[in-house]
């Protein structure tokens, strides 16, 4: 069953507000996985470059014979491929690779600070745009003087950030600043790596409403107005994952997962530091 819940971009678009993640999911079974999502009642997909099953998700979106315009799907540019040049040639092998004319959301994958050509790399994003190779754009992993700079030098907003953001790492000053400056959040490795699963607060939570853990996660990820994307190949676990539409938590619930947060709760590589 789908559902038609999506959030609004700057530039008039929206995604819809649950996806599948496909980081580590091998290309050889992409394929498979992104079919079972889509019958299970996904129409987003995240991927990328760098994640090497660009060809296996869109095996798997034509596999489940559904209409472009029911298919919101997600790639990045690499870090290796930053720059006018090399982004509009990356983007052209991706689009090569999934089978389509047009991806709905294409996004910087890192600022990656020490090249220095995240700016360059926005300009190409924008003539992408402009060209109708991608209905919107954004970035991923941007700390909020990376937004700064792009906005100031280029005068265009990001559609959306993903980041890192589960209840141990909730980004609330980055999320304050999307905000002010328009800009949609999404959340990567929502589910905290699955370390969240085992957790007594999460568990308490999970029990009042005979749900999962998981599910209590992304319903709160939902109920924070992001974009989230859990990831699994285990055909159960993709259709639990989107079951999240038949309960809502109530404000002792979220208080109680806000209390989890933590600063130094990050799990991935810091953006103002990562070096690749």
């Amino acid at each position: 069953m789908t559902t038609s819940r999506r959030v609004a971009f700057n530039d008039g678009n929206a995604v819809p507000q649950i996806g599948l993640g496909v980081w580590r999911t091998p290309d050889e079974e992409a394929a498979s996985v992104v079919e079972t999502a889509l019958r299970a009642g996904y129409r987003h997909v995240d991927t990328a470059k760098i994640y090497d099953n660009e060809e296996g998700v869109g095996e798997g979106l034509r596999a489940a014979g559904l209409a472009r315009d029911e298919l919101f799907v997600t790639t990045k540019v690499w870090n290796d491929d930053q720059g006018y040049d090399e982004a509009r040639r990356a983007l052209d092998a991706s689009l090569r690779r999934l089978g389509l004319d047009q991806v709905d959301l294409y996004l910087i994958h890192w600022p990656s600070p020490r090249r220095g050509r995240y700016v360059d790399t926005w300009r190409a994003l924008i003539a992408a745009q402009r060209d109708g190779l991608a209905r919107s754009i954004g970035v991923s992993n941007f700390e909020e003087e990376h937004l700064e700079r792009l906005i100031g030098e280029m005068g265009v907003a990001p559609a959306l950030n993903q980041i890192e953001l589960h209840p141990r790492f909730q980004q609330r000053s980055l999320r304050a600043a999307h905000a002010r400056l328009g800009i949609a959040t999404e959340s990567w490795s929502p589910l905290g790596q699955g370390k969240l699963l085992i957790d007594p607060a999460i568990a308490r939570v999970a029990a009042k409403h005979g749900r999962t853990p998981a599910q209590i996660i992304i319903r709160w990820h939902l109920d924070s107005g992001l974009v989230v994307i859990p990831k699994s190949a285990n055909p159960n676990r993709i259709a639990e994952n989107f079951d999240v539409f038949g309960f809502a938590l109530d404000a002792e619930d979220m208080t109680a997962i806000h209390g989890l947060d933590n600063a130094d709760g990050r799990i991935g590589p810091n953006p103002m530091t990562a070096d690749f």
